[in-house]
C-alpha cells in the first residue's frame, strides 16, 4: 500500500473517462500540476472521431480558467507540449460494448499500458429517463469494470459516485420510490455499484461518494465553478431578487464540499489502495458529519452578502434588494400555499429560466404549463432540502488523517488536504464560492 500521492502518481498511465466533466477537469487538472511526469492519460469523451474529441477537450477543459495557473507557471508553450506529451483523447462512450472504441490497435495498446482506470461518468440530471440513466450510470459502470478487467497491468478500478444513492426517506418517483430513491439519477447510480460489487472479481474497487460538489476552496485557485450546481440556482435566483419563498427546512443540514477536495480524496485513496489484495472501499466525501451547515445559516450567509454585495439589473442596471426569504417546511404546505395563490408566483417563473437558461426563448405554454414546471422543480429538490440524514465519513475521516501524517513527514504544505473541518462555512461561502459564481457563471 503505497501513500506518497506525488510518487505514486509517476509514470503511471490512467485512464479516465467523462473527462470534460466539472469533478473530471479538476481531477486531470491537480495530476498534470503536481506530477508532470505521469506516464499518459487517456482521457475518453464523447465525440465522433479523434479530431472531434480533441477539440472538445481543448475547448471544454484546457482552454478554460481552471488551467491558468498551470498556464502562467509553464507557459503556453511549455503547456501545450506537455498536453500533447501526457493527453491522449478518446472518442468513445461508456454505454457501449469497448466503450465505443472502434480502433483494435488502440484499444489493445490501452489495455497493455493503463495502471489506473476512473470512472467519473455519468448523467446527473434528476429527472433523465430510464433508458438513458440505466444506460450511463448502470451498465455504463460494468462496461468501464470489464474494459478495467481486460488491462493487463489494472491495479485499480475507482468508481465516481454519489452519496444519496444509499436511499432516502423522501421518495418522489414511482419505481424510484418503490424501492427507496428519489429520483433516477440516485437509483441507476445504486444499481451501478450492486453491479460493480458484484462483477469486480480480483481487480481492486474504490468508490468515492461526493454529496453536493461546490467550488474549488484551494486549487488550482479558489472559486472556480462550472455552472450552477444544486444549491447554487438558489443562492443566485434569491440574489437577482427573483426568490421570494421556497420549500426547505432551515434545519436540515446542506451538505457541501469543495471540488478540489474531492479530486485531493480520489487521488488519495487510488494511491492507498492500488494493488491491494480484495480491496472493496467506500469513501463518503462530504462535510454533514465533521462541519455541518444548516440551509438557514446558509441564507442567513446569503442575506448578509447580497446586502452588503448587490447585483445589479440586468435590465435598468440598478442595485437588486434583497430580503429573508419565506421559508416553507414540507410538500403539503407548498402545494397549498400554490393552491392558495392560485396564480404562479413571478419570482418562481423566473427561477425557472435561472436553472434552465437554455430554455430562455420557451416561455412553457400556457399557465398551467409553467405550474407543472415549478412543482416538478421543487419535487427534484425535495429529497434534498428536507434530507435528514447525516453520512458516515470514517473511512474517510481515517484516510485523510493518514495523509496528513504523510505529508507532515514529507513536506511543508499539504498538497492533497480533503478534511472539511478546515471550511469556515461564513468565509468559504462570501469569499469564495458566491463570488466565484458571479465570476465563472454569472461572467461578471
Amino acid at each position: 500500500m503505497e501513500l506518497n500521492c506525488v510518487q505514486f502518481l509517476r509514470n503511471k498511465t490512467i485512464l479516465v473517462t467523462g473527462a470534460t466533466g466539472f469533478l473530471a477537469k479538476v481531477f486531470v487538472e491537480k495530476i498534470l500540476r503536481v506530477q508532470p511526469n505521469v506516464k499518459k492519460l487517456y482521457l475518453l469523451v464523447r465525440a465522433s472521431d479523434n479530431e472531434a474529441a480533441t477539440k472538445r477537450l481543448r475547448t471544454e477543459a484546457f482552454e478554460k480558467d481552471l488551467f491558468k495557473v498551470l498556464r502562467e507557471n509553464l507557459g503556453d508553450e511549455k503547456l501545450n507540449r506537455l498536453l500533447y506529451e501526457k493527453i491522449v483523447p478518446i472518442p468513445g462512450d461508456i454505454a457501449t460494448d469497448h466503450l465505443d472504441i472502434n480502433d483494435s490497435d488502440l484499444r489493445e495498446r490501452m489495455q497493455k499500458e493503463i495502471d489506473i482506470v476512473v470512472n467519473v461518468a455519468a448523467t446527473t440530471n434528476f429527472d433523465e429517463r430510464y433508458d438513458v440513466g440505466l444506460g450511463i450510470n448502470t451498465f455504463g459502470a460494468l462496461n468501464v469494470l470489464n474494459f478495467a478487467k481486460k488491462c493487463d497491468k489494472a491495479q485499480l478500478f475507482l468508481h465516481v459516485s454519489t452519496d444519496y444513492q444509499n436511499g432516502m426517506k423522501y421518495n418522489l418517483m414511482f419505481r424510484a420510490k418503490l424501492h427507496g430513491w428519489p429520483n433516477t439519477y440516485v437509483f441507476t447510480k445504486s444499481m451501478g455499484e450492486m453491479l460493480l460489487g458484484n462483477h469486480k472479481e480480483n481487480l481492486p474497487l474504490v468508490i468515492i461518494r461526493p454529496t453536493m460538489i461546490t467550488s474549488t476552496f484551494s486549487e488550482p485557485f479558489p472559486g472556480w465553478i462550472e455552472g450552477l450546481r444544486t444549491v447554487d440556482s438558489v443562492i443566485i435566483a434569491y440574489g437577482k431578487g427573483v426568490l421570494k419563498c421556497f420549500l426547505v427546512d432551515v434545519n436540515s443540514v446542506c451538505d457541501m464540499i469543495p471540488v478540489d477536495m474531492v479530486a485531493n480524496a480520489m487521488i488519495t485513496s487510488a494511491a492507498t489502495h492500488a494493488g491491494g489484495s480484495g480491496v472493496h472501499m467506500v469513501y463518503h466525501v462530504g462535510s454533514s458529519h465533521q462541519n455541518p451547515v444548516t440551509f438557514g445559516e446558509i441564507h442567513e450567509i446569503a442575506v448578509r452578502y447580497f446586502t452588503k454585495n448587490p447585483l445589479r439589473s440586468r435590465s435598468t442596471g440598478s442595485l437588486i434588494a434583497v430580503s429573508k426569504l419565506r421559508f416553507i417546511s414540507t410538500m403539503g404546505l407548498f402545494s397549498l400555499y400554490m393552491t392558495l395563490r392560485y396564480k404562479l408566483p413571478l419570482q418562481l417563473l423566473k427561477l425557472i429560466d435561472i436553472i434552465y437558461p437554455w430554455r430562455k426563448g420557451d416561455k412553457y405554454g400556457d399557465k398551467n404549463r409553467k405550474i407543472e414546471l415549478v412543482m416538478r422543480l421543487v419535487e427534484l429538490y425535495e429529497p434534498y432540502v428536507l434530507f435528514k440524514g447525516i453520512f458516515d465519513d470514517r473511512n474517510t475521516k481515517s484516510l485523510c488523517a493518514n495523509q496528513k501524517e504523510e505529508e507532515s513527514q514529507n513536506s511543508e504544505k499539504m498538497m492533497f488536504d480533503f478534511d472539511p473541518k478546515v471550511i469556515n462555512w461564513g468565509d468559504y461561502l462570501t469569499s469564495i464560492h458566491i463570488p466565484g459564481l458571479i465570476t465563472h457563471v454569472l461572467k461578471k
